[in-house]
């Protein structure tokens, strides 16, 4: 080997060229991928507000709910007890309605044997009252036998009446 040989190397075959940064380039990469990062954040911040608003609203609704279930249980107790004493009411109206339609029964069954009594007095009025007057006839005689008259052949119309109807 010799030293004379020594032949300086070719240069290099050209290439891209010497390195440099690309920065404008990958700013913009690392830029997007900031604002995408930015975004979720802004998302996941939103997406835990909406969650945590909703959360409220549904244990209001469900409070809400929950008072009206019990508003609701005591506006139908307070309804099926109305309805009861409504009942009751009802059958002790239809008791003693029954109660009155038999007394008004009674009543009108009383009124009708009086009528039927008052009747049968007016009809034999004539008759109970001559009959009255014969039977104080006949006392005020039987009085004046005992006190010693004597009527033995004296004939009153009474017996008259009653031996011509022996005859006939």
């Amino acid at each position: 080997h010799s030293q004379s040989n020594k032949v300086a190397p070719p240069p290099p075959p050209e290439t891209f060229g010497p390195y440099t940064k690309k920065g404008g380039e990958t700013n913009g990469v690392i830029a997007m991928i900031d604002l995408l990062v930015k975004d979720l954040d802004k998302e996941m911040t939103e997406s835990e507000t909406e969650e945590k608003n909703a959360q409220e609203d549904y244990e209001k609704f469900m409070a809400d709910a929950a008072e009206k279930r019990s508003l609701d249980a005591k506006s139908l107790e307070n309804k099926e007890s109305a309805k009861a004493a409504a009942e009751q009411s009802v059958l002790t109206a239809e008791q003693e309605d029954k109660a009155t339609l038999k007394e008004l029964m009674a009543n009108a069954e009383y009124i009708g044997g009086l009528h039927a009594e008052c009747d049968w007095l007016i009809s034999n009025f004539e008759v109970r009252k001559q009959a009255r007057s014969d039977e104080i006839d006949s006392l005020g005689r039987a009085k004046a036998v005992l006190s010693g008259a004597d009527y033995s052949l004296v004939q009153t119309s009474s017996h008259s009446r009653l031996l011509r109807r022996g005859r006939a």
